[in-house]
């Protein structure tokens, strides 16, 4: 059974640093793509970053601007976030899917709330 459980999240002043993790239990990363969303309140859900396990390609959105790595091991999926702003806040949920190329998640975590404020 597919798992997904994501930590790391928490309270931290703008221009400072997180990281998140997100535990898999079920499988290994290295068939799936793994991926990072977000949701602010009132917004939609939307894409982060993913990468994919077969590959190592990694893509981000552009709100990104470089400040964001995406990496995981065979078990973990991280996702380091610097220079973060107060737009960056939100509810980070962790996906999978088992493929190579299709970054829509099929498995869900229940998401870590990111709150970046003075």
């Amino acid at each position: 059974q597919v798992q997904l459980v994501e930590s790391g999240g928490g309270l931290v002043q703008p221009g400072g640093s997180l990281r998140l993790s997100c535990a898999a239990s079920g499988f290994t990363t290295d068939k799936y793509v793994m991926s990072w969303y977000r949701q602010a309140p009132g917004a939609e859900r939307e894409l982060v970053a993913y990468i994919i396990g077969v590959s190592g390609k990694t893509q981000y959105a552009e709100f990104v601007e470089d400040r964001f790595q995406i990496s995981r091991d065979m078990h973990n999926t991280f996702l380091q976030m610097n220079a973060l702003k107060p737009e960056d806040t939100a509810v980070y949920y962790c996906g999978a899917r088992h493929s190579s190329f299709n970054y829509v998640p099929a498995h869900w975590g229940q998401g870590t709330q990111v709150t970046v404020s003075s």
